[in-house]
């Protein structure tokens, strides 16, 4: 199964989308999303140093800009990768390139979103010195002790030996004199706390801004940086991004999911390299594929070729499926397994595991088409549960 992830904040450098700008077709519409957002995105992906792209209200528009257009370069017909793609993730930002690739939201929201998003959250970052930096080694429950001994919190956890501590300088300060066993701090040259209660002041804002902006159910599994789970409805896919910017990114989770679906190849869109660095050394066995220049297309079709098949979530005019949001136990609720239709947000049962126990809704109500599980059946991430007849379709 293939998974296709899209990098955060700091995977970008000088100069990298120069080879792909020499491309007229990928120069054009690179072009729209930088008229979109009202950035020249071409100027910072090839002059531009790297203190200037640095700059969240900078970086961000151009990571996004660059893996949307990039995943059109891969799949020149958009229909073809959803019969290629088992599930998407972004990391941090890339969740909003995520969204777009797997048609919850449009590119040109997703370029409007990203601008607010970078330009909020660095007025958030200049009301107190913040930063971040990357803890490497060390027991991971001692890390964790370490982080909150100092008031710090854990905003990336990326997997073992890979946590991000983020707050004000002097709590850094106070956690370099005083470091977690065999572990060792690595600044991050960012410009705030990111994923923490100082990007608060963003959440709101970014909250009333997307509340404007109209969402389709995701056409395959979108997994969330919040908890790892496989959201289908467009519109808390939305909500959980706009709430992430103040809440840690639990890529750790993230690839656990992966693994729980089965993937057995990761495609990192450009400026690749991170995300599939972390995979390389936490999904053993799982191949990997970091797309940074267009001379790399032709192997990262093949690559595609070899491990895609389609996601079970497909969608129509005329039916619902209602998914599970991860791997577990399902049971239905015992109103619903007797009932012909269901409101809005009736809830059809839930998923149990050894870590939650999670209550499934179906967002959309409607006339109940047909159970695709039983109640005891163990059920995958994504997974579709229930075919729902939505109320007033033809």
């Amino acid at each position: 199964m293939l998974v296709i992830v899209a990098p955060g904040q700091g995977a970008q450098s000088p100069g990298f989308l120069s080879p792909w700008l020499e491309d007229p077709v990928f120069r054009s519409r690179f072009e729209w999303l930088s008229t979109v957002a009202g950035i020249d995105l071409v100027h910072y992906g090839t002059e531009a140093d790297a203190e200037t792209i640095r700059r969240t209200e900078i970086a961000q528009p151009l990571l996004v800009a660059s893996g949307l257009v990039a995943a059109l370069e891969l799949f020149p017909h958009p229909a073809d990768a959803f019969n290629k793609i088992g599930a998407v993730a972004g990391h941090s930002v890339g969740e909003l390139t995520a969204a777009a690739g797997a048609r919850a939201i449009t590119a040109e929201q997703a370029m409007v979103l990203v601008r607010e998003r970078g330009r909020l959250m660095a007025e958030a970052a200049a009301q107190r010195e913040t930063s971040m930096a990357a803890v490497l080694g060390g027991d991971p429950d001692e890390v964790l002790a370490a982080l909150e001994r100092h008031g710090l919190t854990p905003a990336n956890n990326n997997g073992p030996g890979q946590i991000v501590a983020a707050g004000t300088v002097e709590q850094l300060a106070a956690l370099q004199a005083d470091p977690p066993a065999r572990a060792r701090l690595m600044p991050l040259s960012v410009a705030g706390a990111f994923h923490t209660e100082h990007m608060a002041s963003a959440v709101d804002r970014m909250g009333s801004l997307a509340g404007s902006v109209s969402t389709h159910d995701p056409r395959t599994k979108i997994i969330s940086n919040t908890d790892g789970q496989v959201v289908h409805d467009g519109r808390k896919v939305l909500a959980r991004i706009v709430k992430q910017i103040s809440r840690p990114v639990r890529w750790d989770l993230c690839m656990d999911t992966m693994l729980d679906l089965g993937v057995t190849g990761i495609l990192e869109m450009p400026p690749a390299g991170t995300l599939t660095g972390i995979a390389k050394r936490a999904m053993k066995g799982v191949e990997t594929f970091a797309l940074k220049t267009p001379d790399q297309l032709d192997d990262a079709r093949a690559f595609c070729e070899k491990h895609g098949e389609a996601s079970e979530i497909n969608t129509t005019p005329t039916w619902r499926m209602v998914v599970s949001p991860m791997k577990g136990t399902f049971h239905r609720d015992d109103r619903a397994a007797e009932a012909v239709e269901l409101d809005e947000h009736a809830c059809i049962g839930s998923v149990a595991s050894l870590r939650d126990s999670i209550e499934i809704n179906a967002a959309h109500g409607g006339t109940i088409v047909e159970w695709l599980v039983e109640d005891g059946d163990l059920v995958s991430p994504g997974q579709p549960l229930l075919r729902l007849h939505p109320k007033g379709a033809a």
